[in-house]
């Protein structure tokens, strides 16, 4: 089956996504501090979003812009694994507090009036001088993170560019947009496209802090993991992105790509979830997986996301698979029938990539790959998402995070504990029964005489 006939490729959306670029986190980068530092932008560019009529609602793209790789050579770049996924989650807790907050639905394509907010990772050394017209192979890097120069040259249009109003936050604009206007010179930016957000508290980067020499993490040739990813929520976007960071990119040409296999649970499994009949479609679930990873995956060279249709090479009723960056990257997403899926079928694997929740998951599968007599996968565990507020009481800054029972749960704390697909299918049967209610006309009753 083609991904057209699979509807695997969208229609365009009437709107562009709009980007926010973000400069280095503090350091030590947990909750309280990067909450200080992003919280004010992401609500201020979240909140400017918010109200729009867009079918499948706005998008915004957020680029944390630090020097997340190091190498001497550009085709052996490193990154810092545990770092790197920590940044994603902070960001992303960050990002459900504000939607709560807001009552404002964050899942992808959940429609009009909705902010999907997707996180890219992009490598800048605010000291690195760009070349005009800078726009190095992205190919030949290591990893799936890009640099800033490639990024300002393949990814656009936009329809706002958001910019934090504090020195490290003009001085990446700036440099974003000498970038940009070098190489999409026929995407002229009108002023009104650009719009200053407040900007979070600075804080200096301590060149002793251990965090600063973060020990690199060995990326791999085969990624694993397995989900449900009904209607694609944060938590899922934290999980997705967190796993490709772990794959190994081969340069241009090499003889096989990188994998990435997503084990997605087929729908006769989840006939007795609770609001079962609001549960996504295989085919829908898989076409949001790889159109997410597309943002994190996908280069554009010419028309940028305007024409950015999805790389899908094969699509059938248990298997889908996407190629990116000149078929270096495979991801492959196929449907799960059991507990294991392809981690037992398959012995040429590296990698399980589990979240808190399914980690006795990960050690029941090495059990059953060692009865096999197969190697055991390296499991890597993402950190759970945090959605809690923080509170600036007396002068101190407290976190009142999920599971905090000495607290009143606020509205946000009370949306973070349900930051899960079962709850968004409940919200969405209240919408249709409350809908149902008001549209059945009254009926008048009579007392007889």
């Amino acid at each position: 089956m083609s991904s057209a006939a699979s509807g695997a490729t969208p229609g365009p959306k009437s709107d562009p996504p709009s980007l926010i670029l973000l400069p280095p986190p503090p350091r030590p980068a947990n909750r309280s501090t990067l909450n200080a530092a992003y919280r004010p932008p992401l609500e201020a560019a979240i909140s400017r979003l918010r109200n729009n009529d867009d079918k499948e609602g706005a998008t915004l793209i957020v680029a944390l812009a630090s020097p997340f790789l190091t190498g001497q050579r550009l085709q052996h770049q490193t990154l810092s694994w545990p770092e790197a996924q920590t940044l994603i989650a902070g960001l992303y807790g960050i990002i459900s507090t504000i939607c709560a907050r807001l009552s404002l639905p964050s899942e992808v394509h959940a429609g009009p009036g909705s902010v999907d907010v997707r996180v890219v990772l992009v490598d800048h050394d605010p000291s690195r001088q760009y070349k005009d017209g800078s726009r190095p192979a992205i190919e030949t890097n290591n990893t799936v993170i890009v640099d800033l120069a490639t990024f300002a040259s393949a990814y656009h249009p936009w329809k706002y560019i958001f910019h934090v109003n504090n020195e490290a936050g003009y001085s990446l604009l700036t440099t974003y947009l000498r970038i940009f206007e070098g190489v999409q010179k026929q995407t002229a930016l009108r002023q009104d496209q650009l719009v200053v957000v407040e900007g979070g508290i600075a804080m200096s980067v301590r060149p002793s802090d251990p965090a600063h020499f973060a020990p690199q993490t060995n990326t791999y040739s085969t990624v694993c993991l397995g989900g449900t990813f009904d209607h694609l929520h944060p938590g899922h976007k934290l999980l997705l992105h967190a796993a490709v960071l772990l794959l190994d990119v081969p340069e241009k040409g090499a003889k096989r790509p990188c994998r990435f296999i997503i084990g997605v649970t087929g729908d006769e499994l989840l006939k007795r979830k609770k609001y079962a009949e609001f549960v996504q479609s295989w085919n829908e679930r898989v076409h949001n997986v790889i159109e997410f990873l597309s943002t994190v995956l996908h280069v554009p060279t010419k028309e940028g996301w305007k024409r950015n249709e999805l790389p899908i090479t094969r699509w059938t009723d248990d298997e889908a698979i996407a190629h990116f960056r000149d078929g270096t990257i495979e991801v492959q997403c196929v449907v799960l029938q059991d507990t294991f899926g392809p981690t037992t079928a398959t012995e040429d694997m590296d990698v399980l990539v589990v979240s808190g929740e399914t980690r006795s998951g990960g050690q029941a599968v090495n059990a059953k790959r060692q009865e096999r007599g197969w190697h055991p996968l390296e499991v890597f565990e993402v950190d759970v998402l945090d959605a809690g507020e923080e509170e600036e009481k007396g002068g101190q800054v407290t976190t009142t995070g999920v599971g905090d029972n000495n607290k009143e749960p606020t509205k946000s704390q009370d949306f973070a504990t349900k930051i899960s697909s079962t709850a968004i299918r409940k919200q969405k049967a209240e919408a249709t029964a409350a809908a149902a209610a008001a549209a059945t006309p009254a009926i008048a009753t009579s007392t007889p005489a």
